[in-house]
Parts: structure tokens; sequence; C-alpha cells
């Protein structure tokens, strides 16, 4: 079983600046210079619109070395699929092009809001993004009627491949209140861009009492077996996130491992309501993970790193 140490808070946005007034959700890497870690996160401004920024700490001695003064990317126009906010989920390198897969938000009315996926590139190493189409990558379809978010992205054995939140529906809580279901599906692509969605789920509900599973974080091993982190919550026993693990042999079927150690909540502290929204990356033979804790990045972002594979 995986033992996790963790080393402690990282970054709390504490009203750096207008755009930057609360929350580091969603952290990933960008680039490693050194030990040196540059880290995107999705951000909150006073009227809870989300841009996306970023720090850079170093791996050691976790101090912060730079803060982003502005977004690297911000909400599209209005009437966009990302109107009311952005929020960064993962970025892969393609030919000298930095590719941010991110996730656009709609406010609704007799929901909340709808997500859908887009992205943005960088020609100048990650130092500004542009969005080279106003719509989104993947939205809602005939057969997946509500909205999809969070997700992972490969270029393996020649093809993209996708795992990425999908929705299933709303429902009503024991209290009125209107909450969605989602799981994790997975998709594939020639160019990253266009995805053949067949409805494979990855990650589905363990019990009739799972009904949230996102942020999906997949490494492939050597030996070619697939590993994923991930988060879950409930409406019964563990009602908010913890951090999940599975494996898989081929990205699509996947087996559910018991709980992780180490990676639990504390008794007090910024991480001690929830644990959440990993990301997992190696470096000098050693393995990483940023995660969120308290109000799904309001916190900000910590470290752990793995004592045993």
């Amino acid at each position: 079983m995986q033992a996790w140490k963790k080393l402690g808070q990282v970054f709390e946005p504490k009203s750096n600046f207008p755009w930057m007034i609360s929350h580091a959700s969603v952290p990933f890497v960008e680039s490693i210079d050194g030990d040196n870690i540059k880290v995107f996160f999705s951000t909150r401004n006073s009227d809870q619109e989300s841009s996306i920024g970023f720090v850079i700490f170093n791996l050691y001695t976790l101090n912060i070395l730079a803060i982003s003064e502005q977004p690297v990317l911000s909400k599209g126009d209005i009437g966009c699929f990302d109107d009311s906010g952005v929020m960064g989920s993962d970025i892969i390198d393609i030919n000298g092009i930095k590719r941010m897969y991110y996730i656009g938000w709609n406010l609704g009315k007799t929901v909340p809001f709808r997500n859908a996926i887009g992205i943005a590139e960088s020609l100048d190493n990650g130092l500004t993004f542009r969005k080279p189409f106003a719509g989104p990558i993947l939205d809602r379809t005939k057969d997946e009627p509500h909205f999809v978010a969070s997700n992972c992205v490969m270029y393996d054995e020649g093809i993209f491949k996708i795992w990425y939140l999908s929705c299933t529906g709303w429902f009503h809580d024991h209290t009125g209140k209107v909450t969605h279901k989602y799981h994790i599906k997975y998709a594939e692509s020639s160019d990253g861009i266009s995805w053949n969605r067949e409805g494979i789920v990855a990650i589905d509900f363990a019990d009739d009492f799972e009904y949230a599973i996102s942020v999906p974080r997949v490494i492939k091993e050597k030996n070619g077996l697939y590993k994923m982190w991930f988060s879950s919550r409930a409406s019964k026993g563990i009602q908010t996130y913890r951090i999940r693990y599975a494996e898989s042999e081929d990205g699509k079927h996947w087996f559910r491992h018991p709980e992780i150690n180490g990676l639990d909540t504390e008794a007090e502290g910024w991480d001690a309501e929830m644990t959440c929204y990993p990301y997992v990356f190696d470096h000098e033979n050693t393995r990483y993970m940023l995660y969120n804790g308290n109000g799904y990045g309001k916190t900000g972002f910590g470290l752990a790193v793995l004592e045993n594979a």
C-alpha cells in the first residue's frame, strides 16, 4: 500500500491581487527548473470568478520564489462557454507548443453551473497563453447531456488519451439542494482536439452513496501499468473529498485500491476538512503530490512525498 508523507502547505492566496483574492484550486506542474517548480492553479476574485495564475516554489524548502502578477488565462467573452471563469486542468507539450486543457464555467438558473473543456496554447514556453478558438473542445452531447469538466490528457501509443469528469445528472439532496453526480470517462483523439467519445467509464461510483468523482491524474509506468489518483465524496459515510487511487493495464478498465496512507485529513489546520485534487509528478527519482485541502482549494495547496512504491 502506498505511504505518503505530507511535507506541508505550500501556498495560499490572501488577496495578493484583485484577481487573486482566494483559492489555489486544482494545482498542476507547468515546468521544473532544477529544484524550482512552477505550478499553475485556479484562483478567484471578489465576485468568485476564477482565473489561472502560478507560483514558483523550491521543492525542498517550500519557499515561494515568484507569484504571477497577472493571470495567464481569464474568462471568455460574454455568452461563451467560459464567460463565468476558467480553471486549468492539465498541460502537455506538442512540438514546442504548450497546450493547456482548461474548464470553462457558465452560471445557471435551474442548476448552479455548467462546465465544458477548452484549450489555450503558449508559443513562448508558458509565459503567455492564447485561446485558438472561443468554443470548447468537449461539451455536453446527446449522450452526455449535462456537463464535462476536470481532465487529464496524455499522448500515448501514437494517440491522445483523455480521462475526464462526466456529469450523469443532478438531484435534490436531503436538504433540497440541487446537487451534481459525476464520474470519470475515457476518450481518444488523433489531434487532442476532436475526440472519439464511446461512453467508456473509467472510474464509476463505488456504491449508491458516492456521487462525485473528480480531477483524474494518470501516470503510465515504464512497465506499462497505468496509475490514477483522483478525488471522491459520498452522501453517507465520508462526505467530504478524499484522495483515491486506481490501476489499469489498458487505461480503460480500472481497479480501485483500498485507501492510501498518509493523505487523510488532520485534526486541525488547512487540510482538516478534506484532501482533494491531487497532481502527481516525479523529480530526481522521487514521486511527489500536490493537493488541495479545505474549501476545495480555499486554503491553497500542499505537497506530499511518496515514501514507498
